[in-house]
C-alpha cells in the first residue's frame, strides 16, 4: 500500500461532509467528557457533608479539592506524550478508566487521608482525558465547521459540571454524598464502544507514518458518505510549510500567550466553583439545601456561556470570544468586590453572572490550544498549555481558602480574581492569534 503523508490526509479532511458518523463520535467521547465534568466538581459539593461527617478543618479542606487539581496537573503532563505516542483514541480510554475506578472506590472510604489518594489518582485521569479528546475531535474535521463542531462538544463538560449540581442538590439530602461517586464510575461502559466504533486520528496517524494510514482514512470516507448531513465547504489546497519546534519560532510567543490565558481563565474558574458551596455554609451561615441551590445557578449560566460561545465562536472570532469572556467574568467580580458583600444571595447573583462569562472561556480554551500546536506534536502542544490550566485549578482554590477567613479576606479575594481576569483578557488582545476558518496545517505547519 502506497505511503499516505499529512498534507493530502488533511485535504481529504477538509473534503469530507458532515454526517452521523461525526455526530456518533461526538456522542461518544462527549459522553467520556460529560462525565469528567461530573466527577471533577462532585467533590464541591461533597465537601460541607464530608466536613461534618470526618470533622476536619480548612486546611484538610483544602488539600482535599488541590489533591485532584494536582492530579490533573499529572494528567496534563502525562496526556501529551501518551497521546502523541500511543495515539488520541487509546489516550482516552487510558485516562476514562483512570477517573472512573477511584471513583468507584472512592464510595467506599471512612477517612480523609485515603480519599485524598483516590482523589489524586482520578485527577490524573480527568486531566488527561479532556485534553486527549480534544485535540483528537479538532482534527477529524475541516476548518469551516471546526468552531462549530468542536464547541458544540466541548459543551457537553459544561453540561457535566450542571449535570453535577442538579445530581448533587437531590441526592446529598436524600442519600448522602457516597451514591454520587458511584454514579461517576459509569462512564468505565464506554471503553468498549469507544475502542470499536472510534478510529484513531488519520491525522495523527499520517504524521507518525503509520501503514494503517489510509485503511482509517478510507474507513471514515465510507462511513461519513453513508451518512452525510452537510457537504464540505469549496476550500483551497494548502501549501505546508518548514516545520518548527513547539516552543521556538513561531510559537514561542503562541506558548506564552497560552500560558498566561490558560493559567487565569482557569484560576478564577475554579477559585470560585471549588469553594463556593463551603463559603455560602460557613462564611455566610446559608443553609446547605440553599448553598446547593446557588451553586446550581452558576452552573446552568456556565452551561448557557458555553452555548452562547459554540453559536458564536465562528461569527466573533476565537480571541474576540476568549476576551470578552475574561473580561466579562473580572468586570463581575469587581463590581462584587467593592460592594463588600455580607449578604449569599446577593454573592451568588455575581458570582453566577461571573460563571456565565468565564465558563465560556474556559471551554474556547479547548478548541484554541490545539489550533495552534502542530499534528506532529499536538498532544505535547495541548499538555504544555494543561499543565498552565491545572496550575490555574490549583492555586485558585488556594488563594480563596487562604484569603476568605472573613468578610473583608472574601471581597479581596473577589478583587485579585477579578484583576487575574481583566489583564488575561489585555494579553489575548494584544498578543493573540486569531484561528476562526483556518486549517491546521496553515494555522500550525
Amino acid at each position: 500500500m502506497r505511503p499516505v503523508h499529512l498534507p493530502e490526509i488533511a485535504e481529504r479532511i477538509e473534503r469530507l461532509p458532515l454526517s452521523r458518523w461525526h455526530l456518533m463520535v461526538r456522542l461518544l467521547i462527549g459522553t467520556a467528557t460529560l462525565f469528567d465534568g461530573f466527577d471533577q466538581l462532585l467533590i464541591s459539593y461533597a465537601l460541607p457533608v464530608l466536613q461534618r461527617q470526618w470533622g476536619f478543618g480548612q486546611a484538610t479542606a483544602t488539600l482535599l479539592i488541590t489533591a485532584g487539581a494536582v492530579g490533573m496537573l499529572v494528567g496534563a503532563l502525562l496526556a501529551g506524550t501518551l497521546a502523541d505516542t500511543i495515539g488520541r483514541i487509546r489516550a482516552v480510554v487510558a485516562c476514562i478508566v483512570l477517573y472512573s475506578v477511584p471513583s468507584l472506590l472512592m464510595a467506599f472510604v471512612d477517612d480523609p487521608q485515603t480519599f485524598m489518594v483516590l482523589r489524586f489518582v482520578q485527577g490524573v485521569g480527568i486531566g488527561g482525558e479532556v485534553l486527549a479528546a480534544a485535540v483528537y475531535m479538532s482534527e477529524i474535521v475541516g476548518a469551516a465547521r471546526r468552531g462549530r463542531f468542536v464547541l458544540r462538544y466541548e459543551v457537553v463538560f459544561a453540561a457535566g459540571l450542571l449535570c453535577a449540581a442538579l445530581v448533587s442538590s437531590w441526592v446529598i439530602p436524600a442519600w448522602g454524598w457516597r451514591p454520587l461517586f458511584v454514579i461517576g464510575a459509569a462512564p468505565v461502559l464506554l471503553v468498549f464502544p469507544l475502542l470499536r466504533w472510534v478510529p484513531e486520528s488519520p491525522r495523527w496517524l499520517a504524521a507518525r507514518g503509520s501503514a494503517r494510514t489510509e485503511a482509517v482514512m478510507a474507513r471514515i470516507e465510507a462511513a461519513t458518505a453513508a451518512s452525510a448531513i452537510v457537504a464540505p465547504p469549496e476550500s483551497p489546497a494548502v501549501e505546508p510549510e518548514q516545520a518548527e519546534p513547539v516552543a521556538r519560532g513561531r510559537y514561542a510567543r503562541r506558548t506564552v500567550v497560552l500560558a498566561v490565558v490558560c493559567l487565569s481563565a482557569f484560576l478564577v474558574n475554579y477559585a470560585l466553583s471549588s469553594w463556593m458551596p463551603a463559603i455560602y455554609t460557613g462564611l455566610f451561615k446559608v443553609p446547605l439545601a440553599d448553598a446547593l441551590r446557588y451553586s446550581l445557578y452558576s452552573m446552568v449560566a456556565s452551561f448557557l456561556g458555553a452555548g452562547v460561545l459554540a453559536i458564536v465562536v465562528d461569527r466573533a472570532g476565537r480571541r474576540i470570544s476568549l476576551a470578552v469572556g475574561l473580561a466579562g467574568a473580572g468586570a463581575a467580580l469587581a463590581v462584587l468586590a467593592l460592594t463588600g458583600p455580607r449578604d449569599g444571595g446577593l454573592v451568588a447573583v455575581f458570582v453566577t453572572v461571573s460563571s456565565l462569562f468565564i465558563s465560556a472561556t474556559n471551554i474556547g480554551l479547548y478548541l484554541y490550544v490545539p489550533e495552534l500546536c502542530p499534528t506532529r506534536a499536538r498532544a505535547l502542544g495541548s499538555s504544555v498549555a494543561g499543565v498552565f490550566i491545572r496550575l490555574g485549578v490549583i492555586v485558585g482554590p488556594i488563594l480563596v481558602g487562604v484569603l476568605s477567613t472573613g468578610f473583608t479576606g472574601f471581597s479581596v479575594a473577589l478583587g485579585v480574581l477579578a484583576a487575574v481576569g481583566m489583564l488575561a483578557a489585555i494579553v489575548l488582545i494584544v498578543f493573540g492569534e486569531e484561528t476562526t476558518a483556518r486549517r491546521l496545517e496553515e494555522l500550525s505547519p
